[in-house]
């Protein structure tokens, strides 16, 4: 059977859904077009029960490839408390391997506190990092599962081990032992390392990318105006000339597109009541993966994407939804 290795962060996720605070648009600032507002020192209730989940996009991924019939691996790290025994537990339960789970002594499991607004269908979250920035890429621990393929997503880093240099080892053992790479790299990635990424994207069999992110890349390789750069198979081709073998851009709820070299496809998102788009991202990813492995065309992986994302948004956390056997 197919392994896979999901590389990157684990965190348990409170969500809050609360009904109150107000929406303010601020156009003028780009980066942060809507804010919402609390009183300072007021006391809100939570509009339903609050709902706790394993989130993390390493871990939301592997128990998505597990519920699809994939042997998956998380390789991450937790603390030596009971959030993080929970956590192992979750896993567990959702058919992922966990001997790549590390456990750190002393040090607290990553948290997430989200608040879930109910009328705009979106979300902040406070996330509290410390296991995962500790998170020790052991090529020796990777390289006795066999597995075929590794998911590199958004990794974390600290003042002992970068996270680049973390991606400097995962980037290794997948030359070395011929490991087909998954990269799904994060924001803060690409805005403090974008040459780290680039050199990444030149060995990733699978690239899958937002929309956005796709942009800030591309824009740095070439200076070209925002109606191309706006233009999703400009996008995709200048990916792919990079030395991805599939590149894959996500667009929230304008759908996703695929690019094998060949083919440019386009699937359009699904119109559902949205509950909570958390984890919405990761969903697709898993369908994407699990239909590439198990030898569907690319019109196929992006249908099984699109549904398992579809499924997960109307439900509260990142692992609810998750569809489980064929889609």
């Amino acid at each position: 059977m197919t392994k896979i290795i999901c590389i990157g962060s684990m965190a348990k996720d409170i969500i809050f859904p609360v009904s109150d605070g107000e929406i303010l648009e601020t156009p003028e600032d780009l980066e942060a077009q809507k804010k919402i507002v609390f009183e300072l020192g007021a006391k809100y209730q939570v509009a339903k029960s609050r709902h706790e989940s394993i989130g993390g996009c390493a871990a939301n991924v592997a128990c998505g490839l597990a519920r699809l019939g994939i042997e998956a691996y998380c390789a991450t790290r937790v603390g030596d408390d009971d959030a993080g025994s929970w956590m192992k537990k979750e896993l567990e339960n959702n058919g992922v391997k966990t001997n790549l789970v590390q456990v750190g002594k002393n040090h607290r499991s990553d948290l997430s506190a989200i608040i879930a607004n109910i009328p705009s269908e979106d979300r902040i979250i406070f996330s509290d990092r410390d296991s995962n920035e500790k998170l020790e890429i052991a090529s020796q621990d990777l390289e006795k599962v066999g597995a075929q393929w590794i998911f590199a997503s958004s990794l974390n880093g600290n003042e002992q081990e970068s996270w680049d240099k973390k991606l400097d080892k995962i980037l290794s053992l997948v030359f070395e032992k011929e490991i087909k790479l998954i990269f799904n790299p994060g924001q803060k990635n690409i805005k403090s390392n974008s040459q780290k990424v680039l050199e990444a994207i030149t060995q990733t069999e699978i690239l899958i990318i937002n929309k956005d992110e796709a942009i800030e890349i591309v824009d740095k390789l070439d200076s070209v105006n925002d109606e191309i750069l706006n233009d999703e198979k400009f996008l995709a081709e200048k990916l792919y000339n990079l030395g991805a073998k599939i590149v894959v851009l996500t667009d929230g709820a304008n759908g996703a597109w695929g690019f094998d070299g060949k083919n440019f496809l386009h699937i359009n998102a699904k119109r559902e009541k949205v509950t909570d788009t958390l984890g919405a991202g990761d969903a697709f990813s898993s369908g994407f993966i699990s239909a590439h492995l198990k030898e569907k065309s690319l019109e196929e992986c992006l249908r099984w994407g699109i549904e398992n994302s579809t499924s997960v948004i109307q439900h509260y956390g990142a692992i609810e939804g998750l569809l489980r056997g064929e889609i």
